[in-house]
């Protein structure tokens, strides 16, 4: 089983450890209850959610505002992030705006990250270099492009991963497509999103914030394969997003690092 420690992966050889992971003392713990939230357009009165067994920097986390948005990605307001993750008595959750990053090693290697213990949705789950969300900024809400997704990824790759800012700006983080997609989390937290596919191959500096990542690996192709055979068994969790992209898109963008152009689809969001 994958525990409190970081995953290395070796061409052949299978998935071995290595020393690493959260340490006791990034556990805080965070009082009080969540109850009702103001969005951009109205007050929303959202169920009491009791925050107690939560981690506190994650749980201030949740008072980032999230950029709402309709079935055709227009932007129709924003929220908390607690409210568009909250699935407590609502079918499917806030529609809200996001991305994933893809970033490849000039060895044509992925990088991967376990999301930390302390993750309110998904913890504990492998998944693709950086997902999160554009917030409701003027910086981040900027159309032309995707510019403002792509600003957000430059930030959340900073403070998840510690990659310098210089290092991956938004002109080199390629925007391909968009994925709409739901999912549970657990009885009351989960996802409801489009999400901006976002590739970028380069060498970075890396300095993980634990609080965010639990452990983190550069994979090949067929390592990849090997870890997901191990999450259908159920040896190791994988969130449903990354899942979804490997078992339509990835491998074929994967292929084509040095030409991707082809595959850009601005236009079609993809129902999944």
């Amino acid at each position: 089983m994958i525990g409190c420690q970081l995953l290395r992966v070796t061409a052949g050889a299978g998935l071995h450890r290595w020393a690493g992971g959260l340490s006791a003392g990034l556990r805080h713990r965070a009082s009080g209850n969540l109850g009702t939230e103001c969005s951009q357009n109205n007050i929303r009165t959202m169920p009491e959610i009791n925050t107690d067994s939560l981690d506190s920097q994650q749980v201030q986390l949740l008072a980032e505002m999230c950029i709402l948005i309709d079935e055709d990605d227009q932007k129709i307001g924003a929220d908390t992030k607690k409210n568009c993750h909250l699935n407590v008595n609502i079918d499917k959750g806030l529609l809200h705006r996001a991305f994933s990053v893809f970033l490849f090693n000039t060895e044509n290697k992925l990088l991967l990250q376990q999301r930390s213990d302390a993750k309110i949705t998904f913890p504990d789950c492998f998944t693709n270099t950086c997902c999160s969300h554009p917030l409701s900024t003027p910086e981040e809400t900027e159309e032309q492009d995707a510019l403002g997704v792509r600003r957000a990824a430059q930030r959340r790759l900073k403070a998840e991963l510690g990659i310098p800012m210089e290092q991956v700006t938004p002109d080199e983080l390629k925007y391909l497509t968009r994925i709409h997609y739901k999912a549970q989390s657990n009885g009351i937290w989960g996802e409801h999103e489009i999400d901006y596919i976002l590739f970028v191959q380069k060498d970075v500096t890396l300095n993980p914030d634990p609080n965010e990542i639990k452990s983190h690996c550069f994979v090949s192709k067929e390592e990849l394969k090997q870890l997901l055979e191990k999450g259908k068994r159920g040896d190791v969790q994988i969130t449903p997003w990354f899942q979804l992209i490997a078992d339509t898109f990835l491998y074929k963008w994967w292929d084509n690092l040095q030409n991707l152009k082809p595959f850009e689809d601005h236009d079609k969001i993809h129902r999944m």
